[in-house]
Parts: C-alpha cells; sequence; structure tokens
C-alpha cells in the first residue's frame, strides 16, 4: 500500500509543476476520445469486450503496485508487460468489423467528399426500395430527416439503429409485419426507426381521393423541413411531401432528380472564389 500512496504522491506533486492551461487541454482532448470510443463501441459486441479487457488489466496493474519490491516479483512485473503486447494484439484482431467500420466512417467525412457519396448511395436504396414496393403495391411512408429532428415521433415507435438498405425498407413494409402500417424515420443516413406515427395534415389540405398515408405526408412536410416518400397500396404511385408541398405521381427518375436536389447540399466551391477575390484586388 505504501508503494501507491508513493507513486499517488509522486503523480500529485509533478502535476503540480505543468502548466494548467496544457493539463486542460490535454484531458478535454482525453476525455473527447474515449467520449468518442465509448459512443463508436455502444450497442456492439465490442463494448462487453472492452469492459473485460480494462477490468482485468486495472487488476493486475493494481497487485502489481501493491506487491513489495525486490522480493522476487520482478517476473510478474516483466510478464506484465509483455501481456500488454499480447493485449494489444488480441484487440486489433477482435475489433477488425468495428476498426473497419471506423476507418469507413473516416472515409465519408466532409473532408473527403465521403458525405456526397454516402447520401448519393443512401438515395439509391430508397429509390430502389420505393420502385419495388411500387410495382408489387406494398404501401409505405418513409420520413428522412434534414434540418428539424424527428426524436419526438421516434418515441412513438420502435428505434432501429439499422443500416439503409432496400432490403431492410421493403421487408419492413411488407404486409402483415408488425410495423408495416406506420413511419419509418431515416436519421444521419441510418434507420433509425419504424412504427412510428406522423401527424395528419387538415383534411381539406389532401385529396379526397388520397388515403392516411398521404395525409401524415403532408402533415409532417408541414411541420417539418423533412422529405417524406409515400407509396400507395391502391396504385402504387410514389408521391413525395416536403416544404409542405405534395408532388404525386412520379417515377424512380424523378424521385432520384427530387431527393438529389432537396437532400444533398451544394458544393462550397472556396478555391474558384478565392482566386476571384484576388483577381479583382490585384486589378484594382
Amino acid at each position: 500500500m505504501s508503494e501507491l500512496t508513493r507513486a499517488i504522491t509522486n503523480y500529485i506533486h509533478r502535476l503540480a509543476t505543468y502548466d494548467l492551461m496544457v493539463v486542460v487541454v490535454e484531458m478535454v482532448l482525453i476525455g473527447i476520445v474515449v467520449w468518442w470510443v465509448v459512443r463508436f463501441l455502444r450497442g456492439t459486441r465490442g463494448e462487453s469486450l472492452v469492459k473485460g479487457v480494462v477490468v482485468v488489466l486495472g487488476a493486475v496493474y493494481l497487485c502489481i503496485l501493491l506487491l513489495p519490491k525486490g522480493r522476487g516479483w520482478d517476473r510478474i512485473e516483466f510478464l506484465y508487460g509483455k501481456f500488454l503486447l499480447f493485449a494489444f494484439m488480441a484487440v486489433i484482431v477482435a475489433f477488425q468489423p468495428e476498426l473497419r467500420r471506423a476507418l469507413g466512417q473516416l472515409g465519408r467525412a466532409p473532408i473527403f467528399g465521403g458525405q456526397y457519396r454516402c447520401i448519393k448511395e443512401n438515395i439509391s436504396a430508397l429509390v430502389e426500395s420505393a420502385g419495388y414496393l411500387a410495382r408489387n403495391k406494398t404501401g409505405a411512408i418513409i420520413a428522412v430527416e434534414r434540418k428539424v429532428g424527428l426524436g419526438a415521433l421516434m418515441e412513438s415507435g420502435v428505434l432501429l439503429d439499422a443500416e439503409l438498405k432496400a432490403g431492410l425498407l421493403n421487408t419492413i413494409f411488407f404486409h402483415g409485419t408488425p410495423l408495416h402500417d406506420m413511419g419509418v424515420i431515416i436519421q444521419q443516413g441510418r434507420v433509425a426507426a419504424a412504427g412510428c406515427q406522423f401527424p395528419l395534415a387538415e383534411s381539406e389540405d389532401v385529396d379526397a381521393s388520397l388515403g392516411s398515408r398521404h395525409r401524415a405526408a403532408l402533415g409532417l412536410a408541414q411541420e417539418t423541413d423533412a422529405v417524406v416518400i409515400v407509396i400507395s397500396e391502391e396504385t402504387g404511385r410514389i408521391s413525395i411531401a416536403a416544404d409542405g408541398q405534395l408532388h404525386i405521381g412520379l417515377d424512380t427518375d424523378n424521385l432520384r432528380e427530387l431527393l438529389r436536389a432537396m437532400l444533398i447540399p451544394k458544393r462550397r466551391k472556396w478555391l474558384p472564389r478565392w482566386i476571384s477575390i484576388n483577381r479583382k484586388k490585384q486589378s484594382t
């Protein structure tokens, strides 16, 4: 115990000699990294693995600190260093899926242009699913979140947080499944929730020939900035509700063009703008 107390005391003394601002910045950066790792691993199989590794390493380290020095325990301390290397290699092998997913998210960062590719892939999945559902006359309503959050509506459904795939949407809206009657919410490129109840528009705002799905789509488009895709169960007709308007009778090509116009942000061409400004300054 005296060794542990001495180590803590020495650390506190060293900490007092550091620059306070540097310590604060370092702690904030470490906290951000730990928060990101915990958030990234939440709900995955790696979460329990990390907890187990941390507990084992922490327990062994405390035992080493508590062991009396110079009494033949040097071999255990030596083996602990080798065990750390083995644990590091084991974590890399065990976390291959999570590491691939993390690198994939890094590659989709806006600085690499991955955000636009990801949105285009999501649009392709939505168009593919809409085409399939329309051909089979399967009713569906899908809301794509933009700036206004739809978290309150998600509470009325079942949280999924699944990858956006056409097959998943087709399965959710397949007739007879528990979630097929309500709406799906797409949030940050993922299927966030299904079976969600959307607010209905006033009856005078919607044609009497349209059903409750179209009323719900227009109602949500009037209250938020979401883009809502609707497939009619009776006719298989594809429609979009956005910005308080309902666009009826679209084919898959029209649907793709509208989704691109509504969901893909315009790229900012900073370099040409900077060049033009410098040219104007030089000319003056």
